[in-house]
């Protein structure tokens, strides 16, 4: 594959780092972690130079472009640690929608996805270690529409979102999507925030009713629906990652070469040289099976095992990343009036989210097992 970028990717890239630039500064920072939910300045100009509708289609008002120009614009998110519901709103439910849905789902949703004025997730992690592709929260017929009982943990933005996107069981080896309104009877949405400090929803259903016309796609092959949004989750993850650790890397490379110890930067010590050249390995594997992995997907091909694979390293080499950067930080590390330690927790959260290293070799190992010999 050509890891080059086409000039309408780079030039996504360069609008989302100017603004991402200009309004994510440590002050604000601060301001969003006391308490606001996300950074609604960014959000709104984002929805003002449509990179909200950057991968969904012209015909509701968006780009038309796909997942790797999405991808562009998270890798700036991610090395920006900017607090904004790009991944859940448009990543996993407004593309899901515009993929998979009817006409009148896609009127309905994704042009106030697209101007910033409706916010959507997906809920697909429950407690335990639940496999995402086989949900235990259920769904069963009742009436024109469908019962839906069981629970959702980590829906990111569940607690600010219009709808909530809910995989479900639909009976043996099947599941499906369903369009779920957070205020209806039977559900019950309790916000929380995670490692990253994002504010997070678990998701309690209990007898929610869901008309006929709010499933995703058919029921009878909602399990491909399912596996979109999974793929897409994966491939949002791994994006946000790459601009985290090469900007946490980046941050840490000017400290040593500036900090003195002994009358000498840092960085004259071998073994803080060392340190750092392994995390810049790791940061470059983390990016090639990234890219390699998004690049399949948008290319339409099979893209299972490369998703496993960049989030194996982005769990495994990830987590070796953020620690050098901390280590090598020193007591700075830990001060939170420095940058360095969002990288950390962002790096926690994205290793454990939709399952961490022990978790993508299982599922890359039952596909090697799968396959004829």
């Amino acid at each position: 594959m050509d890891f080059t970028f086409s000039e309408v990717q780079d030039d996504l890239r360069g609008l989302a780092a100017q603004i991402l630039s200009e309004r994510i500064t440590p002050e604000r920072l601060k301001e969003v972690e006391a308490g606001v939910d996300f950074d609604r300045r960014v959000w709104d100009d984002f929805a003002r130079a449509n990179l909200l509708g950057v991968a969904l289609p012209e015909s509701s008002g968006g780009m038309g472009y796909g997942m790797m120009e999405l991808a562009v614009l998270l890798e700036e998110v991610g090395a920006h640690v900017a607090p904004v519901p790009l991944l859940a709103s448009v990543g996993l439910a407004a593309m899901t929608i515009a993929e998979h849905g009817t006409p009148e789902q896609r009127a309905a949703h994704l042009p106030s996805v697209i101007d910033g004025s409706s916010l959507l997730t997906a809920a697909l992690q429950e407690p335990g270690d639940a496999d995402p592709l086989a949900p235990l929260t259920g769904a069963r017929r009742e009436g024109s529409g469908w019962r839906l009982d069981g629970c959702k943990v980590g829906v990111p933005y569940g607690a600010l979102a219009e709808k909530i996107l809910v995989s479900a069981s639909t009976g043996d080896r099947s599941a499906g999507v369903f369009l779920v309104d957070p205020g209806s009877t039977g559900v019950e949405v309790e916000a929380t925030r995670c490692t990253s400090r994002e504010p997070q929803a678990n998701l309690e259903l209990d007898g929610a009713i869901v008309d006929g016309s709010a499933v995703i796609g058919e029921p009878s092959s909602g399990l491909d629906v399912v596996r979109s949004v999974h793929r897409r989750a994966l491939a949002g993850i791994c994006a946000t990652a790459v601009g985290l650790f090469d900007r946490a890397l980046r941050i840490t490379a000017g400290y040593i070469s500036e900090r003195e110890q002994f009358g000498r930067p840092l960085a004259t010590f071998q073994g803080a040289t060392l340190k750092a050249a392994d995390a810049y390995v790791d940061v470059e594997a983390i990016r090639a099976a990234t890219w390699s992995a998004i690049w399949l997907l948008a290319e339409g091909r099979p893209a299972d095992e490369a998703l496993a694979i960049a989030k194996f390293w982005v769990a495994d080499g990830g987590q070796r990343v953020a620690a050098a950067c901390q280590h090598l930080h020193g007591g700075m590390g830990v001060d939170i009036d420095y940058p360095i330690h969002r990288y950390f927790l962002w790096a926690k959260q994205l290793e454990l989210t939709l399952g961490g290293a022990s978790a993508q070799l299982l599922r890359i190992g039952e596909m090697l097992a799968a396959e004829p010999v």
